[in-house]
């Protein structure tokens, strides 16, 4: 079995000072970075994820700005694959599924921003195009949502979302509990 490891939208608009930023981002980053650091020392392939909001109604992702960068915490190295994608769906009008399936993977482990969104949209499309799927969910988070009046903290959000990918979608785990081998 061929692994890979997706790092989805951790940039810049995501944390303090950004125009979007969420719950407790700097954790979930630092738990992708030792994602990424044991994927490398692996020699597993590492494809870093970049949203890009080219709409100009966007609030957040806007090309051209510094929040729409991969924040420095989970940096690219040289040469590693960068996808940039304009949907929540990291496999939607990219060039994602084509890339792993030429690297062989058919293993995909997600980290990432949001949990609510653009995680969840990528997890379950891995899982309908055959992959077989892991969410490690300390290396990702989202943010607070609103509906029908009531505000739901973003662990709330966090959870639910990892409860419900869990139950048909993929294999949910702490980084500290994913086997690197």
């Amino acid at each position: 079995m061929t692994r890979a490891l997706v790092v989805v939208d951790i940039q810049n608009d995501y944390f303090a000072g950004g125009a979007h930023p969420l719950h407790e981002p700097d954790a979930a980053a630092a738990n992708a970075r030792r994602l990424q650091e044991a994927f490398r020392a692996n020699n597993e392939p590492v494809l870093n994820i970049q949203h890009v909001w080219d709409d100009p109604e966007a609030t957040f992702m806007r090309p051209g700005t510094a929040g729409v960068e991969i924040h420095e915490t989970v940096a690219p190295l040289p040469g590693e694959t960068v996808i940039r994608k304009t949907h929540p769906n990291s496999f939607l009008e990219t060039s994602l599924e084509e890339t792993l399936r030429g690297l062989g993977v058919d293993h995909v482990v997600l980290c990432g921003m949001m949990t609510s969104m653009c995680v969840d949209a990528t997890a379950r499309a891995a899982s309908d195009l055959g992959f077989e799927t892991t969410v490690v969910h300390d290396a990702c988070t989202t943010r607070e949502l609103a509906f029908g009046g009531e505000t739901v903290p973003a662990r709330q959000v966090h959870a639910a979302f990892i409860a419900a990918l869990g139950s048909a979608y993929a294999t949910i785990v702490a980084a500290a509990d994913l086997t690197l081998s």
